[in-house]
């Protein structure tokens, strides 16, 4: 019954809000196209989840989650906190949570594990966060300088309903007069696609159980093709994987949301069932991709005394003099929210989720998400 009610309900909503059907969302394989592969969990996985490890196998998931339109994680060094981060004493999370809220539509909040400057849990020192979809990393953040955070960054930021189209530049410096520690920095994130595992064992047990076990499986499949990164591994292109707080539904555990850049690895629209036999996939950098390299490099050399001067050449269209900015930020194309993640469900979403922007398990698997090259969202 309360599977039938939710069907009915996720119906009626995509009725009256013009969301995308399931179907419409994202690509999804197909074994004439993405080869037989797709459709057999890895066989060599010997991570197993707890014996007691249940979740609710029935309800449709679909639709059922709130829109955003910017992702916001903090770094703490940490994977468990308290129930409501924004509880969580003197932190950056805190601060947002009595800040105003950005112009330009819903802000969504987590603690992460991404290390502290420090790799401390220390919430009386700087923090770094990471901004998305514009996979813009801010650095030395506190929390007197989240109202400027979010004024001057945030709310002129991409969101998961703009165009995939460059932006407005946007600061590379971000001032703060309620700061003690200096002004803010951005930069671009050097990931190609980041993944999201909620470990929050407070709200969860089964959370702080599968995110690790979760985490270990994408590694050993992203390890082979060179693109597993460590916490700390700055290492331009690969996978980012954190662990957050709740999400909502860890009913459904494991909770993944997967970001990725536009062709995140230039092989989106590669039919793998029609490749010749035992040629693999190559893995192409973007054009974007490299030009966001020279722009971190150029960021890096300015922070060594090796840039040019404020307010002469270099300045983006509309800077104002005196003022560094990165050029229009495309950010991500995808946020692909799954559930009922398994470690066996990890070589296929590896090889076809975050490689090429496919869902496997539509039907038991796929919460929602937004595609900003369609235009489609599950909101």
């Amino acid at each position: 019954m309360a599977a039938s009610l939710l069907s009915i309900f996720g119906g009626a909503k995509r009725v009256l809000t013009g969301s995308a059907k399931a179907s419409e969302l994202f690509p999804q394989t197909r074994p004439d196209v993405d080869g037989e592969d797709c459709t057999h969990d890895c066989d060599s996985c010997t991570i197993k989840y707890p014996r007691h490890f249940k979740v609710e196998e029935t309800h449709p998931l679909y639709g059922n989650i709130k829109p955003w339109s910017t992702h916001v994680l903090v770094a703490t060094s940490k994977s468990d906190w308290v129930r409501n981060v924004e509880d969580e004493k003197g932190s950056v999370m805190e601060a947002f949570g009595h800040a105003s809220k950005p112009s330009n539509g819903r802000l969504m909040l987590s603690a992460s594990n991404m290390p502290t400057p420090s790799n401390r849990p220390d919430y009386s020192e700087p923090t770094t966060i990471l901004l998305l979809p514009a996979f813009t990393i801010v650095e030395n953040v506190t929390p007197p300088a989240v109202p400027s955070l979010v004024s001057k960054y945030i709310s002129r930021a991409p969101t998961t309903s703009d165009p995939l189209s460059p932006g407005l530049p946007l600061p590379t410096v971000i001032p703060s007069s309620r700061s003690a520690v200096g002004d803010m920095r951005a930069r671009p994130c050097p990931h190609r696609a980041v993944v999201l595992l909620c470990s929050h064992r407070t709200r969860d047990a089964r959370c702080g159980q599968s995110a690790p076990l979760i985490k270990k499986e994408l590694e050993r499949h992203l390890r082979a093709l060179g693109l597993d990164r460590d916490l700390d591994d700055e290492r331009p292109g690969g996978v980012g994987i954190y662990f957050i707080n709740h999400v909502g539904g860890h009913k459904y555990s494991a909770n993944m949301m997967v970001y990725r850049r536009p062709d995140a690895f230039g092989i989106d629209d590669v039919a793998r069932a029609k490749l010749p036999p035992g040629q693999e996939v190559r893995l192409v950098k973007p054009v974007e991709e490299e030009e966001e390299e020279k722009e971190e490099e150029h960021h890096q050399a300015e922070g060594k005394g090796e840039g040019k001067a404020e307010g002469k050449e270099g300045e983006g269209e509309g800077e104002k003099k005196g003022e560094k900015t990165m050029k229009g930020v495309v950010g991500a194309a995808q946020c692909i929210w799954l559930a009922r993640v398994r470690p066996e469900d990890c070589e296929n979403i590896v090889k076809y989720t975050i490689l090429q922007g496919k869902v496997v398990k539509p039907d038991k698997q796929l919460r929602g998400g937004f595609d900003r090259r369609t235009g489609l969202m599950s909101w």
